[in-house]
């Protein structure tokens, strides 16, 4: 709370983003795994409609995936606390790598952030509405690598239970939904998607 808030980062913006700059340097180094590009493979034969993320290291639009929607924001663009003007962020975290400083806005000087979600701020409405939507249209969930203790992403997968849908989870963990579960694996992802593809693709 005290350098991932809102409140935080208006107060002590240097602290907020000395505990970025590691984060912000392994995500602009990762790349997608199997598992994401399974996940993009599944949505362009038609069988997978959406992904509901709450990652911010956009890894799996870069594997491919188009209908993705981010609840808790994402690094591509910035925006200033103060005149609300938007700007693409590599540049900016790629300074705040190298020299640690405070970006600040070049039209008034203000602090600039990431558009990521932090701890008091809302989530996205456009995309927490799009989520929603999916959710209740959804026929089959997939929950993978998730605890589902945030909310409200952690609750969308019951929705999908309640409307008699069915779902799939693929998790090291143990989560609130694994008795709900119809098929559970307790595996790695990235192993366990692509098989999961291949077995869909040939029956199909």
């Amino acid at each position: 709370m005290e350098t991932a808030s809102i409140f935080g980062f208006r107060r002590n913006p240097q602290a907020f983003y000395n505990w970025m700059r590691p984060l912000a340097r392994k995500i602009l180094a990762a790349s997608p795994n199997p598992a994401h590009y399974a996940l993009a493979e599944l949505e362009a034969a038609g069988f997978l409609k959406a992904i509901i993320t709450q990652n911010i290291d956009m890894l799996h639009s870069r594997a491919g995936s188009r209908e993705v929607y981010e609840l808790h924001g994402h690094l591509r663009r910035a925006t200033c606390i103060e005149c609300f003007a938007g700007y693409e962020a590599e540049s900016l975290i790629m300074g705040v790598i190298q020299n640690g400083r405070v970006p600040h806005c070049p039209a008034c000087g203000g602090l600039l952030k990431p558009d990521v979600i932090l701890f008091g701020e809302q989530l996205p409405v456009r995309e927490l509405l799009a989520a929603q939507q999916a959710t209740r249209r959804s026929d089959l969930m997939l929950v993978i690598g998730s605890s589902l203790q945030v909310a409200p992403a952690g609750d969308l997968p019951l929705v999908v239970k309640e409307r008699g849908g069915g779902l799939i989870v693929i998790n090291y963990q143990e989560t609130h939904v694994d008795r709900a579960a119809d098929v559970l694996f307790r595996d790695n992802a990235a192993e366990v998607l692509p098989l999961i593809v291949r077995a869909v693709m040939e029956a199909s």
